[in-house]
């Protein structure tokens, strides 16, 4: 039998080694798994925590906060669009009716004319809805005297009241109204044809700048026959234009005007 010649120590040396390393198919995942855990935890806690803030909160603030979510962007707060900073999408109810004072307020400061006509415009609650009332002074603040001209600043509050009160779902009603001064026109032109044009003019003008299509369901003129200054019925701020919005929740025929005595259609050459 022949002899096993030993390997020289030069050969063990130059032969390749091979080395297995077994592989382990999820030991690498599981380092962070427990933060996405924990991510899912404290997102789950803080929506529990503003659900029960929520629960607790005004009406004013979860109105705000719904609001938010309807329009997250604010592209329905831009005039023109969707109260202009304001509206919200609001339906205008009788317990939210102070939501809706406030936007139209905040946003009339930002007009350079606020402080000339703040005493001018007002604000009260009937039982139609809210009613918004442009008063004039013995000079014309919104309307030139005498005829159904806006002025510059009486146009600029009807667009701005266009753009607050289009994003509404409510229905809006807007008259006109005289003071009692004589006033006469050789064509016959008299306090009822004035009355009914300025409220239509405000109608083309807020139409034109954000009221919704239909919105405005009735264009109303009364001369002088509902005074806002009984006492003193020649008083300019009798002479005023009214855009009264209406409850959602109102019920039929609610706030229906009552004809003035003597009739509705009666013309008189008075006022201005």
């Amino acid at each position: 039998m022949p002899e096993t010649e030993p390997i020289a120590d030069e050969e063990r040396s130059a032969a390749p080694v091979i080395v297995l390393k077994k592989k382990t198919g999820h030991g690498g995942h599981h380092g962070g798994a427990w933060k996405v855990a924990y991510a899912d935890f404290v997102t789950a806690m803080m929506a529990f925590f503003m659900v029960m803030w929520l629960m607790n909160s005004s009406q004013k603030v979860k109105e705000a906060v719904g609001a938010y979510f309807r329009d997250p962007t604010g592209a329905g707060k831009q005039m023109g669009s969707n109260m202009a900073g304001t509206g919200d999408a609001l339906e205008i109810r009788k317990d939210n009716l102070d939501l809706l004072k406030e936007e139209i307020r905040q946003a009339m400061k930002k007009m350079p004319e606020f402080d000339q006509m703040k005493d001018n415009v007002a604000m009260t609650v009937t039982g139609e809805g809210l009613r918004i009332e442009l008063l004039e002074t013995e000079k014309g603040m919104f309307f030139e005297s005498g005829n159904v001209n806006p002025s510059t600043t009486g146009e600029e509050l009807l667009v701005l009241l266009a753009k607050q009160l289009g994003l509404l779902p409510n229905d809006i009603l807007i008259e006109g109204h005289t003071d009692a001064k004589p006033f006469g026109s050789a064509d016959g032109y008299t306090n009822w044809e004035l009355s009914v044009d300025r409220a239509n003019t405000s109608r083309k003008i807020m139409e034109g700048n954000g009221l919704r299509p239909g919105q405005v369901t009735q264009v109303r003129g009364f001369a002088d026959r509902r005074l806002r200054l009984s006492q003193d019925p020649e008083n300019a701020q009798n002479r005023r234009v009214s855009i009264i919005v209406k409850y959602m929740d109102a019920e039929p025929g609610e706030g229906s005007p009552t004809p003035a005595k003597g009739g509705a259609h009666k013309q008189e050459k008075k006022g201005h």
